[in-house]
């Protein structure tokens, strides 16, 4: 008898990746008028920071920079600078909020490496507790959420947006 996991947020992931459309450059746009429809955390003139909207763990962020580029070298000098600076700062503020038991950071570069949004450079920062893994996503493809995103989002907020600049 086969098992069934309703994952309906699959649909949106996977409708997303097909518009052709760039969302961190959209988001980078948008996020002026609606920081929320992005989940934009907190913005400065070079970069942002984005509450990742598909994330492995809970408190999963996205620090992207405004230009649209896909790799380190790309950017100039200062942007890596800030880029690094704010991811710097992010992680500062989400270890106070969260109280995470350890933080990983990744930068995928080419699909190869695991990049879902390869075109535009973005540096992720995962929040990590003992325990916050299991077997779903190995048997299921499946990751389990302790906690809904708007919530999170509303519980942020307040606090990232200090990163502003």
């Amino acid at each position: 008898m086969s098992k069934q996991i309703w994952a309906p947020w699959r649909m949106e992931y996977i409708k997303d990746k097909d518009t052709g459309s760039c969302v961190f450059c959209e988001g980078a746009i948008a996020g002026h008028r609606d920081r929320a429809a992005y989940r934009i955390l907190a913005g400065r003139a070079d970069e942002f920071v984005v509450l990742n909207k598909y994330p492995y763990v809970f408190g999963h962020i996205l620090i992207c920079p405004r230009r649209h580029v896909s790799s380190l070298e790309d950017l100039l000098p200062k942007e890596q600078e800030s880029l690094f600076r704010l991811a710097i700062d992010a992680q500062i503020m989400l270890k106070s909020i969260l109280n995470p038991h350890g933080i990983n950071w990744g930068i995928n570069i080419g699909k190869q490496a695991g990049a879902g949004i390869e075109a535009h450079l973005h540096v992720h920062i995962v929040p990590r507790w003992e325990g916050d893994t299991n077997f779903m996503p190995v048997v299921a493809d499946c990751h389990i959420m302790p906690g809904h995103l708007d919530k999170l989002y509303a519980q942020l907020i307040p606090e990232f947006s200090r990163l502003d600049s």
